[in-house]
C-alpha cells in the first residue's frame, strides 16, 4: 500500500476524535471530582463547553455529529446498565417493587402536571396545548444512567434506596414512553378531526409489560441452563464474550418491545444471577462483574460528554429562554423530588427523590421527537421552545448527580458518625 493512502487512511480523524473524547471525559470528571462534585456532573459539563468551541474555534471536530462517537457512548450506557443489573437480582428487586411503583407514578404525573403549568404560565398566549402538553411530558422522563452511575461511585447501587430508584425509573421509561406516543398522536391528529390513538398506546403497553414479564420469568428460568450448556465448550475467555451477547439481544429485544434499549440491558444483568454463571466464573477466575468493570469505566464517560455535547449554548442565551429552561429545571427537580417521597417503608426519600431527578438523554429523545412534530403545518416545538426545555434538562442533569452525591454524603457520614 502505498505511504500516501496510509496517511490518508479517513479513519485516522476517528481516533483523533476518540482522542479527544476520552480526555475530555476524564479531564471533566477530575475539575468535578477536585470541586467535590460527582464526576458525571463535570463529564456533561464538559461537554457543553465542546459544544461551544465547535461554534467559535473554526475546524475544531464536532463530538455530537460523530456516528462512531455515538455507537461508543451508546454501548456505554447499555454496559452501565447492564452492570447495574448484575449488581441487583430478582427477588430483591420485587422486595421494593411496590415503593418503586409509588415513586413512578408520583414522578410522572407531578413533573407532567408541574412542566404543563409552567408553559402554560411562561409560553406566548396562543400557543397550542399540545406544546404546553409536550413540555410537561418531556420533564416527566428519568434518566437512570446518570443516577446509576453516581450510585455506583457512592457504592450505593445495590441499597434498597438504589434498587427502588432503578425500579421506579424503569417503570417511568413504560409511562413516559405512553405518553410521548399519546402527545405525538394528539399532534398527528391535531386538525383533522382525528381521535386519541387508543390501538397504538394499547399495543405499546402490551409490548412493554409483555417483553418485562417474559425476561423476569421465562428468561429467569432459561438463563442458568444456557450457561450451563455453554460451560460445555472448551474455548477459553467464554463468560465475557456470552454475557455482552445475552445484553445485547435483551436490549435489542426490549427496543423491538418498545422500550428504551438500556432497559433491556437492565433486564440482562438482572436475571443473569451469580449462581447461572458460577462454573464459568470459577474456570475463569473472574466474575462476570470484574470483567464488565473496565468496560463500564472506559465507555460510559463518552455517553455523559456526548449529552452534553449535544446542547447548542448559543441558544441559551436570550432571556426569554433562560427563564423558561430555569422555570422549567425548578418545576422538573422539585416535581421529581416529592416522588421520594412516595417510596415509604423507612427508606431515605431524599436519596430516592434527587435520584429521579436526571432527565439526561431519555429527555432529550423526548425533545428529537418533537422537534420532528408538526401540528397545522408548523412545528411543534420552535427553535427558542426547543432550546429553553434543552437547557432545563440539561440543568436537571446536572443538579440531580449534584444533589444525589450530597444526600449519599451526608447518609455516609451519618452512618460512621
Amino acid at each position: 500500500m502505498p505511504l500516501a493512502a496510509l496517511v490518508a487512511d479517513p479513519f485516522a480523524s476517528t481516533l483523533a476524535l476518540l482522542a479527544l473524547l476520552w480526555i475530555a471525559a476524564k479531564l471533566g470528571g477530575e475539575i468535578a471530582l477536585r470541586l467535590k462534585l460527582p464526576a458525571v456532573a463535570g463529564e456533561l459539563a464538559i461537554g457543553v463547553v465542546l459544544a461551544g468551541l465547535v461554534r467559535v474555534v473554526p475546524g475544531f471536530p464536532d463530538l455530537a455529529a460523530s456516528a462512531e462517537a455515538g455507537v461508543l457512548a451508546n454501548l456505554g450506557v447499555i454496559l452501565l446498565m447492564f452492570m447495574v443489573g448484575l449488581e441487583s437480582t430478582v427477588p430483591q428487586m420485587l422486595q421494593v417493587g411496590l415503593p418503586s411503583f409509588r415513586v413512578a407514578i408520583i414522578g410522572v404525573v407531578v413533573p407532567m402536571a408541574a412542566g404543563l403549568a409552567g408553559a402554560w404560565l411562561l409560553l406566548p398566549s396562543g400557543t397550542s396545548f399540545i406544546v404546553d402538553l409536550f413540555i410537561g411530558a418531556c420533564l416527566c422522563a428519568t434518566s437512570i444512567g446518570i443516577s446509576a452511575q453516581v450510585l455506583r461511585e457512592k457504592g450505593a447501587s445495590d441499597s434498597r434506596e438504589g434498587r427502588v430508584i432503578v425500579g421506579a425509573a424503569v417503570i417511568d421509561d413504560i409511562l413516559g414512553l405512553l405518553v410521548l406516543v399519546a402527545v405525538s398522536g394528539l399532534a398527528a391528529v391535531a386538525g383533522q378531526g382525528g381521535g386519541m390513538p387508543w390501538g397504538s398506546l394499547g399495543r405499546t403497553l402490551g409490548l412493554a409489560l409483555g417483553f418485562l414479564l417474559v425476561a423476569l420469568t421465562l428468561g429467569r428460568w432459561a438463563t442458568p441452563h444456557l450457561f450451563q450448556l455453554a460451560s460445555r465448550f472448551r474455548s477459553e475467555e467464554l463468560l465475557l464474550p456470552l454475557g455482552l451477547a445475552f445484553a445485547f439481544a435483551l436490549a435489542w429485544l426490549g427496543n423491538l418491545a418498545g422500550l428504551a434499549t438500556i432497559v433491556g440491558a437492565y433486564a440482562a444483568g438482572l436475571i443473569l444471577e451469580p449462581a447461572h454463571v458460577k462454573f464459568l466464573e470459577e474456570r475463569e477466575r473472574h466474575s462476570l462483574e470484574e470483567m464488565v468493570h473496565p468496560l463500564v469505566a472506559t465507555l460510559a464517560p463518552l455517553f455523559f460528554v456526548l449529552t452534553g455535547a449535544r446542547v447548542d449554548p448559543t441558544a441559551l442565551f436570550a432571556p426569554s429562554t433562560l427563564l423558561l429552561a430555569t422555570v422549567l429545571a425548578l418545576l422538573g427537580v422539585v416535581g421529581k423530588y416529592v416522588s421520594g417521597f412516595g417510596a415509604g417503608g423507612g427508606l431515605r426519600s431524599a436519596v430516592i427523590g434527587w435520584g429521579m431527578v436526571p432527565r439526561g438523554e431519555v429527555g432529550l429523545i423526548f425533545v428529537a421527537v418533537g422537534a420532528t412534530l408538526q401540528v397545522n403545518g408548523q412545528p411543534l416545538l420552535t427553535p427558542d421552545i426547543q432550546a429553553g426545555v434543552v437547557g432545563a434538562i440539561l440543568l436537571t442533569t446536572i443538579l440531580g448527580p449534584i444533589g444525589l452525591s450530597l444526600v449519599l454524603g451526608r447518609a455516609s457520614t451519618g452512618r460512621s458518625a
